[in-house]
């Protein structure tokens, strides 16, 4: 029995390690116990609200995490919040969300399940995909036996809610449900241990005073640390334009990691690449440009493929370093019936931009047509003019014009 104890002491620190809290002390190793006695695996446990199309890579850190639950054994229950969605998670918010449309969130459930799978395993042994929405669509007599499970004064202990609350915000009885609705996810699947962000701690914590009040064990809890966005001072995010989407091309991927600033490298290599402090590019005596390119190549080689990192790599120095157009470049075909080309809505189809945004890259000198630089007004250009060339949009977007 010593030894038994030992080793689920032993393998709960492993599975702990980089998590800010593994809380209450002590309780994921009686987890791993409990289970063991059982022989059978833990449930653990991570929601997901489809409230955006994409998966960056801070989101990764806690799915590379699952993934090391998943290689130890145990069952990871993927919970894409399909009816948590249209409430919306208040976690850092001073206003409330807008509500999507259900064809929105169906669309971003099937996107978000598509690029975890990027990371976590698969196999049905490992792996269940469940929707909130099988359990939530509940009648109002069980959300009212929910509702009983917490007060009020508890909900607005919460720290986004509290300082609302101090500030005479407006606090609508929606987002006050969130927090009930996702803790009752944790009775739904009869979950172990629960993971999220820091920031994901109040609703993990009140999860376990759900799942006490339904009968049920209460669940151990991992928080993962937030991790900070391209521009090293602020949370990773889409709205911030400082993110790494997982989806991003090896070649963009390569180029936004190799922009981070040099103090935030040894944070991506240990939260991303799974590496010992004092084990990262830097700590190994290589320059920080050096130490960059290493980390870069990790990531687009995790992300994608060790092949994919190389072409990445000589990408970056060949266009970024080099200035010179990459070996390989995407056509454009535009018709070329009128005469004219109007080249910010040609860029916003190509690059995913707006329009406005587009001129304004004109406008700025952003934008190179052959060996020239575009100068402000110059949207509109006659057809022979751009058939044939290459356009150079800021430093690393590239496209061959050709004319139908």
């Amino acid at each position: 029995m010593p030894n038994a104890i030992d080793a689920a002491a032993e393998d709960a620190a492993r599975l702990s390690r980089n998590a800010v809290d593994s809380l209450p002390q002590g309780a994921l190793a009686d987890k791993l116990r409990l289970a063991r006695s059982e022989q059978r695996p833990l449930r653990v446990k991570l929601g997901i609200d489809p409230t955006a199309p994409d998966i960056h890579v801070g989101h990764a850190v806690v799915l590379r995490k699952l993934r090391e639950f998943q290689e130890a054994g145990h069952l990871v229950v993927l919970i894409i919040g399909d009816y948590t969605a249209r409430v919306g998670d208040p976690s850092g918010r001073t206003s409330l969300r807008p509500m999507l449309s259900e064809a929105e969130i169906e669309a971003n459930a099937a996107t978000f399940q598509e690029q975890a799978l990027k990371i976590l395993d698969p196999d049905p042994e490992r792996l269940e995909v469940r929707r909130n929405g099988e359990w939530l669509e509940m009648p109002m007599l069980e959300l009212l036996n929910l509702v009983r499970t917490a007060t009020a004064a508890q909900l607005l202990e919460r720290d986004d809610f509290a300082k609302r609350w101090a500030a005479n915000e407006p606090i609508s009885m929606l987002e006050l449900l969130y927090p009930l609705l996702q803790g009752y996810d944790s009775v739904a699947v009869h979950a172990d241990v629960e993971l999220g962000g820091t920031d994901q701690k109040f609703n993990l914590l009140l999860g376990r005073d759900i799942q006490r009040a339904y009968g049920q064990p209460e669940q151990a809890i991992l928080t993962m640390p937030i991790l900070v966005g391209t521009d090293g001072a602020r949370k990773m995010s889409k709205s911030l334009g400082n993110h790494i989407a997982i989806t991003d091309p090896p070649e963009e991927m390569y180029g936004k990691v190799m922009s981070i600033p040099d103090e935030a490298m040894a944070e991506y290599d240990r939260l991303l690449l799974g590496r010992e402090p004092g084990t990262d590019g830097q700590a190994q005596g290589l320059s920080p440009r050096d130490a960059k390119h290493a980390l870069a190549r990790g990531i687009v080689a995790w992300l994608h493929s060790e092949e994919e990192a190389a072409a990445a790599e000589r990408h970056f120095e060949r266009v970024i370093v080099a200035g010179e157009a990459p070996e390989q470049i995407t056509e454009a075909r535009f018709p070329a019936d009128g005469g004219q080309i109007h080249l910010p809505a040609l860029i916003a189809e190509e690059f995913g931009i707006s329009r406005s945004e587009a001129r304004r890259l004109i406008d700025q000198g952003g934008v190179t047509l052959g060996e020239v630089q575009l100068g402000a007004g110059e949207h509109d250009l006659p057809v022979e003019r751009a058939d044939g060339q290459v356009l150079k949009v800021g430093r690393r977007r590239f496209r061959r014009l050709r004319a139908d």
